[in-house]
C-alpha cells in the first residue's frame, strides 16, 4: 500500500535553495501538500498552528533549533510523540545516522538524494517498510565461458574515467578479459554508490576514500585495492559577488557547497578556509563562519547560480569548469594547489569477491591500471570516451572540447599513478578524525590489499615518478605526499579592509565594516536569567530578537553610565549553528577607516585587560592606535553555546 500522497508534510530547512529543490522532490513523487519551516523554531510554530501534520522531514544543521533538537521536542511532547519524522541530513556517516535513529527519528537520508532515495526513505519513516539491514552479497554472475560478471558503481565524474576507458576498450573489442565480463552502473550521488556496497548489490565501486574508511570502520566488508586517480577537483567562487581585498571576507557568513560530508573535498575545503583564518564546518556545537552544505555534484552550479548567499563549491571535475564556461564562477584554485597529488576516489572489492575471484580482481586491476596510462598518452580520444560515460543521456551538456582542457591541465587530474599508498590514507585520516572530528580511526593497513596493485605496477611511470620526487620529500623511502598549504591561504588573514572606529574610554577599537550590519541607538533592553554580567538581555529590533552585550564588561573595564552617544553596533558573528546578529554597546562611534596592512602590526602581549586572541592587530592611525578586533572572537565558544541555549 503506498503513502497516502495528500498527506501534510512539513518540511524544514534552512537553506532556501535546498529547500526548493526538496519540494520539487516532492513533488515529483507525487506530495504536493506541503508546509514549509525555515528552522527548528519556525517548525515548532507550525506543528503548534497546523496541528495535522502527518509526515516532518528536517535537516539537523539549522540555526536557532536544528533538526535533533526538534526530533527530541516533538517525542518529549505527547501531541507529537508518535509523528513520523525523516532526518534529511548532510551528516551521511554511519556515526551520526546511528545517532539519528537512537535520538527518535524514524527515518534517514542523507544528502544529496534523489527522488527514489527520499520515497523509499518517507516509507520508511511512516512504517510502510523496514529499514534494510546490511545482506550477504548475491555474488557475481558466472558465464558459459567461466568469466565472473562484475557490476562496478560510479558517478558522473572524470574521477572515474579510467574505469570508462575500460568499459569503452571492452565494448570496442580491443581488450578481452579472460576472467571477467563488466557492468558498470552509474549512479546519480554518493549515497547510492554506499548503500549498494554496503548490500552487496555491486562487487566493488570507485568511491569516496574516507566514505569508503568510514563503511569499513562499521565492518562492511570491502578492501582498497587501487587509487582511481590523484588530484582532479576544483574549487570556484561565485561570479556574482564583489572579490577584494580582505578576501576572507567574501566567503564569510555564507555557504560553501561540498559534494560529502566524508570526502577530501571536505578536508581540502577546510584546509583552505582554516588558513585562511576562517572557520570551517558544518553547523553544530563548535561556531563557524563558513557554512559547509552538501548538494548532488551535478546540481552545484545551479545552487549556485540561484543562491547569491553561496560563495562557491569543492568538487571533482568537470562540474567547476562547466560553471565557468557557463558564466556562473571563477576559478578559485586547483585541488592539486592544497595537497600535490592528492588521493580522493579508490577502488574498493567487497571481500568475499577477492577471496573467491582473485583472478579477475588481478585483471581488472591490471586493466585499470593501464587505462589510467592510455588517458595520460590519448588525452584527445580520453575526452571523447568521457563524453558518453559521463554524460550518456546528453543531460549536462558536456563538450570533448571542455574534458579535453580538463585532462590536459598540468596540475590536474593523473591517471598513471594509482598505487594505493597507506601514507597518504593516514593523512587523510589523521586531519579529519584529529583536526575536524569526523569519522573513526581505522588500522588502514588492514584496509588496503595492495598486492593488485603490486603486480599491476600501479606505481607512476619512471618519468612522473622523478619530477614527483623533485618536488616532494619523499619519507622514508615511501611515495607518501603531504598537504602543502596553498601560497595565498598560507598568509595570515588579510587586516586590510575599511573598519568601523568606535571608543571605550580613551581607547579606539575597529570592527570590519562587512561585519556590520547597523547601527542604533540604545533601545529597551529585557534581562535573561543565569547569563554572564557582560550579557545585558536582548533588543526588539523590527520583531527580530537579537542578544546584546556591554564590550565594557567583556572586556573587564569599568561600567558607566550610558550617554546620548552610547549606541548599539549590530555586527554579525558566528554562532554554534551558523550565523547570528549580536548587539554590542560601545560608548561612542567615531568613524570608518580605511585601513591598510602596511598601518598594521601585530598585537604585543598583554599583562591582562582585552584576551588578545580577540585581536587582529594594532593599527597605527594619526587619529591613535586602534585595536582592530576579530568580531568572531568576541565570545569564547563555551560562551557562544551558552547563550545559544538560553535564546
Amino acid at each position: 500500500m503506498p503513502v497516502d500522497p495528500s498527506i501534510k508534510i512539513l518540511l524544514v530547512e534552512d537553506a532556501a535553495t535546498m529547500r526548493k529543490m526538496e519540494a520539487r522532490i516532492l513533488n515529483q513523487i507525487g506530495f504536493t501538500n506541503i508546509v514549509e519551516a525555515v528552522d527548528g523554531d519556525d517548525a515548532v510554530a507550525k506543528l503548534e498552528t497546523e496541528g495535522d501534520v502527518q509526515l516532518v522531514i528536517s535537516d539537523w544543521a539549522m540555526p536557532n533549533r536544528d533538526g535533533y533538537a526538534l526530533v527530541q521536542w516533538m517525542r518529549a511532547d505527547e501531541r507529537f510523540r508518535a509523528t513520523p519524522f525523516l532526518m534529511a541530513t548532510g551528516h551521511g556517516d554511519k556515526e551520526y545516522v546511528a545517532k539519528a535513529r537512537n535520538g527518535g527519528v524514524n527515518g534517514v537520508v542523507a544528502k544529496p538524494f534523489t527522488p527514489d532515495e527520499l520515497k523509499s526513505a518517507i516509507e520508511e519513516a511512516v512504517g510502510l517498510k523496514k529499514a534494510e539491514a546490511p545482506k550477504a552479497a548475491v555474488g557475481p554472475r558466472i558465464s558459459a565461458e567461466g568469466k565472473v560478471h562484475l557490476k562496478m558503481a560510479h558517478i558522473q565524474i572524470t574521477d572515474h574515467l579510467a574505469l570508462g576507458v575500460l568499459r569503452h576498450r571492452m565494448v570496442k573489442g580491443e581488450r578481452n578479459p579472460a576472467h571477467f565480463s563488466l557492468e558498470t552502473l552509474c549512479m546519480p550521488s554518493w549515497n547510492p554508490v554506499q548503500a549498494a556496497l554496503e548490500k552487496g548489490e555491486v562487487d566493488g565501486a570507485f568511491i569516496l576514500a574516507p566514505a569508503a574508511m568510514d563503511l569499513f570502520s562499521y565492518q562492511v566488508p570491502i578492501r582498497l585495492v587501487l587509487f582511481a586517480h590523484r588530484n582532479g577537483s576544483i574549487c570556484v567562487r561565485n561570479k556574482a559577488g564583489k572579490y577584494a581585498k580582505p578576501y576572507q571576507q567574501f566567503f564569510k557568513h555564507k555557504t560553501f557547497y561540498i559534494p560529502h560530508k566524508m570526502s577530501i573535498h571536505n578536508m581540502l575545503a577546510h584546509m583552505y578556509f582554516t588558513q585562511m583564518g576562517l572557520r570551517p564546518g558544518v553547523a553544530g556545537k563548535e561556531a563557524v563562519n563558513v557554512l559547509f552544505d552538501v548538494v548532488p555534484p551535478i546540481a552545484m552550479p545551479e545552487f549556485l547560480k540561484e543562491n547569491p548567499e553561496a560563495s562557491g563549491f569543492l568538487v571533482a571535475e568537470p562540474i567547476g569548469s562547466r560553471a565557468i564556461a557557463a558564466g556562473i564562477a571563477e576559478k578559485q584554485f586547483l585541488s592539486s594547489e592544497i595537497w600535490e597529488g592528492h588521493p580522493c576516489c579508490v577502488v574498493v572489492f567487497r571481500e568475499e569477491i577477492i577471496r573467491q575471484y582473485p583472478e579477475a580482481v588481478q585483471e581488472f586491476t591490471n586493466l585499470v591500471v593501464e587505462s589510467g596510462r592510455y588517458i595520460a598518452k590519448n588525452i584527445d580520444q580520453a575526452a571523447e570516451i568521457a563524453v558518453d560515460f559521463l554524460d550518456p543521456q546528453k543531460k549536462l551538456g558536456l563538450e570533448a572540447g571542455l574534458l579535453r582542457n580538463v585532462l590536459s591541465d598540468p596540475q590536474g587530474i593523473i591517471y598513471d599513478d594509482l598505487f594505493p599508498v597507506i601514507e597518504d590514507l593516514e593523512t587523510i585520516q589523521e586531519y579529519m578524525v584529529d583536526k575536524m572530528e569526523i569519522g573513526r580511526t581505522i588500522k588502514v593497513a588492514e584496509f588496503v590489499d595492495s598486492r593488485f596493485a603490486e603486480k599491476a605496477g600501479a606505481g607512476a611511470l619512471p618519468s612522473r615518478r622523478k619530477a614527483a620526487e623533485d618536488e616532494v620529500a619523499v619519507a622514508a623511502g615511501s611515495a607518501a605526499r603531504k598537504p602543502k598549504a596553498f601560497e595565498e591561504s598560507q598568509k595570515p588573514a588579510s587586516r586590510e579592509g575599511k573598519y568601523l572606529v568606535f571608543s571605550l574610554g580613551e581607547e579606539r577599537y575597529g570592527v570590519g565594516i562587512l561585519d556590520v550590519r547597523e547601527i542604533i541607538g540604545l533601545l529597551e533592553i529585557h534581562e535573561l536569567p543565569k547569563m554572564p554580567p557582560f550579557f545585558k538581555g536582548v533588543v526588539n529590533l523590527r520583531d527580530r530578537v537579537i542578544p546584546v552585550m556591554d564590550l565594557r564588561l567583556k572586556f573587564g573595564m569599568e561600567a558607566v553610565e550610558y550617554t546620548g552617544r552610547t549606541c548599539i553596533i549590530i555586527v554579525e558573528i558566528s554562532g554554534v549553528r551558523g550565523s547570528t546578529l549580536m548587539g554590542i554597546i560601545v560608548d561612542n562611534v567615531s568613524e570608518v577607516a580605511n585601513i591598510h596592512d602596511d598601518q598594521v602590526e601585530d598585537a604585543p602581549t598583554f599583562g591582562g585587560g582585552v584576551d588578545t586572541t580577540m585581536i587582529l592587530g594594532m593599527a597605527k592611525l594619526k587619529e591613535g592606535v586602534t585595536i582592530l578586533l576579530d568580531i568572531d572572537r568576541l565570545m569564547h565558544s563555551e560562551e557562544v553555546v551558552h547563550l545559544a541555549a538560553a535564546m
